[in-house]
């Protein structure tokens, strides 16, 4: 029986994707390294609802780990490899740069050979709109070009995009890029604003709203993401025909490989954010408006024509509906 091998299980996420990935009756093989960057507490909630199923089988190991990740391919021959193991987070790579060489590049190195070593039939992982960087124009498009990042932690997302085309190009591994939009929803990280903010307001605190409360994004369901990380991992990337050598399109190339953005293409305000944050709370929000912390890009917006054209679909949930059940999920995973 073919299995998918997902990194980053017990991850925001990476539960969702295989937990839709167990609904629809196939084996996964999970793996996580649970590190502290937040609660372990909720990596290992997480974890307990994927062991719930009989086709899921999780082991404790780190992807930076060449040894035990060339071990484990070697166990598990993956059919398909979604790799969402990742040290996240843009203000952390400022202090910590290391954790990002260690899991993002790294770690990524050894997943592209542990995919040539088995042949697997399509990598899938996660990229960022964080590689969009010093961009000005939106919303953001697969062809722009992205060498200006200004986060460490967008510079190993874009080192990942072109490592992932390098193998595809030398041993026909397909891969696919996918550029997550500020993902948020049920069973999410804790250093994201709506887990902060929705925390502190419930203890009567301020709340620290960085670029006076301006900063855009495109705030994206996690259902959403699951939904198109699915359909993506079932269509292996393929060479582009209309590739042009003269005229090159970042996303595609002549090797089987490609990227998307994955985002709702409906930008937000972050003050609109906190005001369906107060709607869904019935609780007005104390403000500490402050200036844009390093690393923060003013405005994300995606352009989703190419994953629409690619998959038949793309992320559409409205804010509003998605942080009622954000709101929702925390009040009664708190309260248990």
């Amino acid at each position: 029986m073919s299995v998918t091998l997902v990194t980053g299980c017990a991850g925001f996420i990476g539960m969702h994707c295989a937990q839709a990935l167990l609904a629809r009756g196939e084996q996964v093989v999970g793996i996580d390294n649970l590190n502290a960057y937040y609660e372990v507490s909720l990596k290992e909630a997480r974890l307990a609802r994927l062991l719930q199923h009989p086709g899921f089988t999780f082991e404790r190991t780190d992807v930076a780990d060449r040894q035990a990740m060339r071990a484990l391919f070697e166990r598990v021959r993956p059919t398909r490899v979604l790799h969402l193991a990742a040290q996240a987070g843009v203000r952390y790579s400022i202090d910590q740069p290391d954790d990002y060489t260690d899991s993002n590049l790294l770690g990524f190195g050894n997943i592209l050979q542990g995919c040539r070593a088995q042949q697997v039939a399509h990598l899938v992982f996660a990229s960022s709109s964080s590689v969009y960087g010093g961009n000005a124009r939106l919303p953001y498009s697969e062809r722009d070009a992205v060498d200006h990042p200004i986060s460490y932690y967008a510079a190993t997302k874009k080192a990942n995009e072109v490592m992932a085309h390098s193998y595809a190009h030398l041993y026909g591994l397909p891969t696919t890029g996918l550029r997550f939009f500020t993902v948020y929803g049920p069973w999410g990280r804790p250093d994201m604003a709506l887990f902060k903010f929705t925390r502190a307001m419930l203890a009567n605190e301020p709340i620290d709203v960085y670029g006076q409360g301006q900063l855009v994004r495109d705030f994206t369901y996690i259902d959403d993401i699951v939904e198109g990380v699915l359909r993506v991992l079932d269509k292996p990337a393929t060479p582009d025909p209309a590739f042009n050598p003269q005229a090159p399109h970042p996303g595609r190339g002549q090797a089987p490989y490609r990227v998307f953005n994955i985002g709702n293409n409906q930008p937000t305000v972050l003050m609109d954010y906190i005001a369906a944050i107060e709607a869904a709370l019935g609780v007005q929000a104390s403000k500490r408006l402050l200036p844009v912390q390093p690393g923060d890009m003013t405005a994300t917006a995606a352009d989703t024509r190419a994953l629409a054209e690619w998959v038949g679909f793309a992320p559409n949930t409205a804010v509003s509906d998605g942080v009622a059940r954000f709101v929702q999920w925390f009040k009664e995973f708190y309260a248990a």
